[in-house]
């Protein structure tokens, strides 16, 4: 879908400025604020009033929190434009988790003449920076870990993180059940947000003695067959930020569920899609703040050093999926202010 948005009169402006998000996290754990300051981006709108840009947006895949973040750069952009004054066109872009196909995007996007892109997760991340070369900034939306991406140092390339924090993920899972005896982990070995976070959980689990088991996939029928080597062996399964998981998340949360396994897994797309529950970041507020690094970019003509890590401490649990297996989530209240109930969306 194409979309344009034009700023024609003074006064469209003055009733767009309340639709401008600012519900972005101002703070980051690991590093500075990517977006320039606010009397910054005043001068730079300033200057750049009436200015026209293309952007394409890239999303590695179909699910929901990469559709949640999609739909937020659009809305961001939308408001951006109508706030500054100029015109924004955006195009999107689906590379159904598929290298090849991504590759072409990237081909495609820099023939066109964009100037710039939003790659939302880390293969699309990856293949937008290949295409560009250095030359056309390359703003990324949720990676988890841009370092172990290759997505660091690099004079064009910035974005967002959701760094997960694994080890209150792990808090989680003995809060709920201190006698959990053999945790699984479940991920692909294809996916870079994965690798950190698996190396955190089993130091972890390693230094309070729990054994783990892993299991991996790669495509949704590796998956299926992976998470079933667990249901007779783990008290609980974690999963991280993984997009290829989370292709098959329904099917997984199911087979978990069915055995009386909790799932808990490093986004909140994986608990609306059965898995128990989840601490992570708001992924509406991510893709703003995407979007407006990349506006920022534009105006400025500078690409921010630094990535932007999201603010997260929100926990979701799915009701449904409590009820099944039977489990109280009270001890959730006492480790954040934010619980967040939902049940498994229809599919």
């Amino acid at each position: 879908m194409k979309k344009l948005l034009a700023v024609l009169t003074a006064s469209a402006l003055a009733l767009s400025l309340a639709a401008c998000s600012g519900a972005a996290s101002s703070g980051s754990s690991a590093a500075a604020s990517g977006s320039a300051s606010q009397s910054e981006a005043a001068s730079n709108s300033a200057s750049a009033e009436g200015a026209s840009y293309r952007i394409a947006i890239v999303q590695q895949m179909d699910h929901s929190s990469l559709d949640e973040i999609r739909a937020a750069i659009e809305a961001e952009l939308d408001a951006r434009a109508a706030a500054d004054g100029i015109t924004i066109e955006y195009q999107e872009f689906n590379g159904q988790n598929d290298a090849t196909m991504l590759n072409q995007i990237g081909t495609q996007v820099v023939s066109d003449g964009y100037d710039a892109i939003i790659p939302i997760a880390s293969l699309a991340a990856q293949c937008m920076v290949t295409a560009a070369d250095g030359d056309i900034p390359v703003v990324y939306a949720a990676i988890s870990d841009p370092a172990t991406a290759g997505l660091t140092d690099l004079p064009n390339v910035t974005g967002t993180s959701d760094a997960l924090n694994t080890a209150f993920i792990m808090d989680m899972m003995f809060a709920i059940d201190p006698d959990i005896q053999t945790v699984g982990l479940l991920y692909s070995n294809s996916e870079p947000n994965s690798e950190t976070p698996i190396a955190d959980a089993k130091a972890y689990l390693e230094e309070k003695g729990i054994a783990y088991v892993e299991a991996t996939g790669n495509t949704t029928d590796e998956v299926l067959t992976a998470v079933s080597t667990l249901t007779d062996r783990v008290d609980a399964v974690f999963t991280p930020t993984d997009n290829v998981i989370m292709g098959a998340a329904g099917a997984v949360a199911e087979t978990l569920t069915d055995a009386g396994i909790p799932f808990y897994a490093g986004a909140d797309s994986f608990v609306t899609s059965g898995a128990f529950a989840t601490c992570g970041v708001n992924y509406t507020d991510l893709g703003s703040y995407t979007a407006d690094m990349a506006v920022d970019a534009l105006l400025s003509g500078e690409v921010p050093a630094d990535y932007h890590v999201m603010d997260g401490g929100i926990i979701t649990v799915n009701t449904e999926t409590a009820a099944a297996l039977d489990l109280s989530y009270n001890a959730f209240t006492n480790m954040v202010d934010n619980v967040v109930e939902v049940t498994t969306a229809a599919e």
